[in-house]
Order: C-alpha cells, then structure tokens, then sequence
C-alpha cells in the first residue's frame, strides 16, 4: 500500500463519518462519534486475528460496489447492544433477543445505510465517479464469517488496504461501539493518489 494512498484514505474515510456522526447526533437520541480510524494492508487471516479480542456473534450490514473500482465495505454492530442503538437512534428501546428479528435487522440496515453511503459518497465525489452499490444486506453470525464474507465477495484473495473506523454511539450513560471496514482496490488507491496530485497542480 502507498503511504500517500493510506494517508488519504484515512483522511477521506474520517472527514465523511465525522460529518455523518455529527448529523445523526443532530437527528437521533443520542451522541455519535468517531473514536478511532485506520488504514492498514491486511490479508483475511491478518484480519480475523487482529479482531480475534472481538470475537463473538456480531450484525453486519454490507455494501458491494461493482465497476472501475471494485470494492466492499461493512459496519459491524453487537447485537447484544440492540436496546442502546435503537434507544440511541430512534429514541425507544427492542428488546433484546437471542437473534435479531426482522426489525431489528431493519433498523441495523438503514443506520448502515446511512453510514456506508457517507464514506461511499465521498470516495464517489473525489474520484469522480459514479459508485452504485448492492442493496444492503444484514448479515449475523461470527466475526471470522462475517470477515470472510466481506473478502469473499468481490473474489479476491492476498493482502488488501483495510479502512477501520471505529464509531462511538452513547446513550444516557451507556455506550455501544461499532466498526466500520473498507476493503480497497489497488486501483482505487492509485486512482485517489491521481486526483490528489492533479487538484494540488491545479
């Protein structure tokens, strides 16, 4: 991964969901914020070992973008924290339940959506392109499967630059965390590094 490709990506990545966290702080229950971010060249099993400490059963709402610059992204949400994200983002609180039911998968999907789209469009407005992602999908189950999902599904295999921004929500005295992952083409990166250089000459 080139440094200048990482630098910006990260840059990218925590400008777009520092104004999405502000603006769902604005609409929502309660406070949303960006507690940490990074970009690191990682393979599968590089990735599932550093979340090994997170292990467990998680939610996932994924985004599959075909095209010039293939590429996925997820944001991984503990279901047992359900009570405090619905109670945080819609003002009352879902029972908790051994799986997530259908509204409860709905409610996960639209906060990915509205996450996702954030770091998608503007990765779309520096590239100028034109990005049109897969309906989101809620998915649950392990960590590792959940990982393995998001390599999976755009056939590639090696190491890759991975986005991780972790995302802080608080209600009243309770705060649940959740991560948001990109996985980033080498082309993409080439393709940021371009537009970097090109508005720097201009």
């Amino acid at each position: 991964m080139d440094t200048k490709a990482g630098q910006i990506l990260e840059r990218i990545a925590v400008t777009s969901l520092e104004k999405c966290v502000a603006k769902l702080s604005r609409i929502s229950a309660g406070k949303w914020s960006v507690a940490d971010a990074r970009v690191s060249c990682r393979s599968m099993e590089e990735a599932i070992r550093d979340h090994a400490a997170h292990r467990g059963t998680g939610a996932a709402v994924y985004f599959d973008v075909k095209g010039e610059y293939p590429f996925t992204s997820m944001v991984i949400f503990r279901p047992e924290d359900i009570d405090t994200i619905s109670r945080g983002f819609m003002g009352f609180s879902f029972s908790k339940l051994p799986s997530l039911n259908q509204a409860q998968e709905l409610l996960l999907s639209e906060l990915g959506n509205i996450i996702l789209n954030a770091l998608i469009s503007s990765l779309s407005n520096t590239l100028k392109q034109s990005f049109l992602p897969t309906a989101p999908k809620c998915v649950q189950g392990e960590t590792q499967y959940l990982l393995e999902a998001l390599w999976t599904a755009v056939g590639r295999s090696g190491r890759h630059s991975l986005v991780t921004v972790t995302l802080d929500l608080q209600c009243d005295r309770t705060v649940t965390r959740s991560e948001v992952i990109a996985l980033i083409p080498e082309s993409m990166e080439k393709a940021l590094v371009a537009a970097e250089v090109e508005g720097e000459n201009k």
